[in-house]
Order: structure tokens, then C-alpha cells, then sequence
């Protein structure tokens, strides 16, 4: 593997700082992150997360677009509360990506653990989706998925990785906490303005 999990674990890191601060730039690293992860993860035959580099691509580019102009009036974007209907969603698309995954997985190639694999993968890209549109809770989501991760990468011996999730686990309780403040501020600017 030599230099790929190192840089993939530093380009990760320091994406994920620049989304709690909510940079820009956090999406052109992710883009260089998920590149590389493509192919630790092919390596390891994690096959769900190694598709899911491929979605985090298109998600990224997507995310980037939508920050910038995601907002009213195609302005920048701000964060925004998630509502019963989108967590009822989201958990309906999550159950049915891990049963469908699993079982194609488990079928049909060698994964090494085709369940607990597609559950991650599944989780995180709705995580991601939702970090695209700037939802805060993502990073609740984020906090749960990375303990399993955790897991996962001690089991197949990615020490590095699985450290690296560890960083993630406590970047994303930051990142919640941030997003959160920054969404009671914007609640007040907006409040204020309306009474005005």
C-alpha cells in the first residue's frame, strides 16, 4: 500500500476539518481523498466502500456547486435543520441499500464483510448527501457510522485508517457542535431581520 493510505488519511482529515468550518475548499481535497481511497479500498477488497469512492466523487462535485449556490437566490448556502419526512426517508433508502448490497455482495464476490461493509457505505452516503445540502445532522449520523467503521478497519488490519476514523469520530462531534452554533446564529439573523 507505501504512501496511498498515509495521503489518503491526511487529504481525509483535513477535508473534513475545512467541512466543520465550512470552507470551500474542503471539496477539491475530498475529491484528491476519495481518489485514493478508491484504491486502498479495492486493495482490501471492501467493494461498498470502494464504490462509494465513486459517489463521494460525484457527491463532492455536487456538494461544492451547492454550497456555493445552494442558497436562496443562488446564494451560499447555510445550514438547515433535517425534518421527520427526510429522516423517515433516509432510514427507508438506508435499510433497503444494505439489504440489496449485502446480499449482492455476499452472493456474488469475495468481500470480506459484505454486511457490516454495505451498512457503512450505505450510512455514509447519506451522511454525505446531507452534508452536501448543509443539514446539521449529518455529523449525528457521521458520529454513529464511524464507531462501526472504527471496528471494521482494526478487523481487517487498516491501523492507519482505522485511526484515521477515530479523528473523524471526534471531528464530527466538533463539527456538530460548530453547525449547530452557526445555525442559532443564522436563526437570529434571521429573526431579527424579519422583525425589522
Amino acid at each position: 500500500m507505501g504512501w496511498l493510505e498515509p495521503v489518503a488519511v491526511a487529504t481525509g482529515i483535513v477535508s473534513v476539518y475545512l467541512q466543520i468550518k465550512q470552507n470551500i475548499w474542503n471539496w477539491p481535497i475530498a475529491l484528491i481523498n476519495v481518489s485514493l481511497y478508491f484504491v486502498v479500498f479495492r486493495d482490501q477488497k471492501l467493494y461498498a466502500d470502494m464504490g462509494l469512492q465513486v459517489i463521494y466523487f460525484v457527491l463532492s462535485l455536487y456538494g461544492w456547486y451547492e454550497w456555493l449556490y445552494g442558497g436562496k437566490n443562488k446564494t451560499e448556502l447555510k445550514v438547515s435543520r433535517g425534518n421527520p419526512r427526510m429522516a423517515v426517508t433516509l432510514t427507508a433508502i438506508g435499510v433497503v441499500g444494505v439489504a440489496v448490497l449485502g446480499t449482492i455482495f455476499a452472493r456474488y464476490t469475495d468481500a470480506a464483510l459484505p454486511y457490516v461493509d454495505s451498512a457503512t457505505a450505505t450510512t455514509s452516503l447519506i451522511a454525505q448527501w446531507m452534508i452536501t445540502r448543509k443539514i446539521l445532522e449529518n455529523w449525528l449520523v457521521w458520529i454513529a457510522v464511524n464507531v462501526v467503521y472504527i471496528g471494521m478497519f482494526i478487523f481487517k488490519h487498516l491501523y492507519l485508517t482505522a485511526g484515521l476514523y477515530a479523528v473523524f469520530f471526534v471531528l464530527a462531534v466538533m463539527g456538530y457542535l460548530q453547525w449547530r452554533r452557526a445555525f442559532r446564529a443564522d436563526a437570529i439573523v434571521a429573526s431579527a431581520a424579519a422583525t425589522a
